[in-house]
């Protein structure tokens, strides 16, 4: 098997904009996340204090960006021609089905949460993985 490689630049790109899609899914849906996490306005705002935040923030884009290097990392190990938009998007939706919805179902489960903080999460892992999987596949290597 051929390794075809990683573009760097589509891991950024990549990185960034599940970043950016975070931030819009999450604050159209803060309520109802809020209300299925159990999470109060009071300890929303007492956990937003400052450089909490901030490093909570800068975690999070570190975390999509290594979660870029890693599709990319298993999308080129697809094969030299074969980091395509659809084969991008195809090895999203299988890392996602494999491992994320898998562990989301689990966990939530277990801390009694499942049901609409599933959907919630685990839509918006799918999108984190489809726009990384579709950016990795449209730059190619």
């Amino acid at each position: 098997m051929d390794f075809a490689g990683m573009n760097y630049i589509a891991i950024v790109v990549a990185g960034v904009a599940s970043f950016l899609f975070g931030a819009a899914w999450y604050n159209v849906l803060s309520k109802p996340w809020r209300a299925a996490a159990g999470v109060s306005d009071d300890q929303i705002k007492a956990s937003n204090a400052g450089a909490n935040m901030a490093r909570l923030l800068a975690l999070t884009l570190v975390a999509q960006l290594v979660m870029a290097w890693v599709l990319a990392g298993l999308i080129g190990h697809l094969g030299d021609g074969q980091v395509t938009v659809s084969n991008g998007l195809i090895s999203g939706a299988f890392v996602w089905a494999g491992f994320v919805a898998t562990t989301l179902v689990v966990n939530h489960g277990f801390a009694l949460k499942l049901g609409m903080l599933t959907i919630i999460d685990g839509l918006y892992w799918l999108g984190v993985l489809m726009i990384q999987g579709g950016i990795i596949g449209a730059f190619g290597v």
